[in-house]
C-alpha cells in the first residue's frame, strides 16, 4: 500500500502563484513516478505535471509550460509544483498520482497509476 498526502491549494487571483505539495509513503519503490492530474467537474483527469522520484526526469504539459515547475525532493519522496501566472482555467481539483513505473511518454495516461490522493481545490479567481 501507499499513502499520498497532498498539501496546498487554495484560492487566488489570475496571475497569482500557488504550491502544492504531494509526499508518498508506505511501500514505495525506490524509483517511482508522481504526477499531478487537474480534473474540472464533468471532465476526466488531464496531467499537468510529473516528475520522477528518486530520480531526475520531470515532465509538463504543453499549457503549462513556462507557468508551473515542478521539482521532486528524493530524501522526502515528495514533489512540490509551484504554479505561477495562474489563470481561471487552471481552476479545479487537483490530484496526485503514484505509479510504480516511472513517468515517460505516457505520463499523461491516467489509468496507468496505481494510486491516487484525495485532492485538493485551487480555485482562481479573475
Amino acid at each position: 500500500q501507499v499513502y499520498l498526502v497532498e498539501t496546498g491549494g487554495g484560492s487566488v487571483q489570475a496571475g497569482g502563484s500557488l504550491t502544492l505539495s504531494c509526499r508518498a509513503s508506505g511501500h514505495t519503490a525506490a524509483i517511482y513516478c508522481l504526477a499531478w492530474f487537474h480534473q474540472v467537474p464533468g471532465k476526466g483527469r488531464e496531467g499537468v505535471a510529473g516528475a520522477n522520484v528518486g530520480g531526475t526526469s520531470r515532465f509538463y504539459a504543453d499549457h503549462v509550460k513556462g507557468r508551473f515547475t515542478v521539482s521532486q525532493d528524493n530524501a522526502d519522496q515528495a514533489i512540490t509544483l509551484q504554479m505561477n501566472s495562474l489563470k481561471t482555467e487552471d481552476s479545479g481539483m487537483y490530484f496526485c498520482a503514484y505509479d510504480f513505473e516511472l513517468c515517460g511518454v505516457d505520463w499523461t495516461r491516467d489509468q496507468r497509476y496505481d494510486y491516487w490522493g484525495q485532492g485538493t481545490q485551487v480555485t482562481v479567481s479573475s
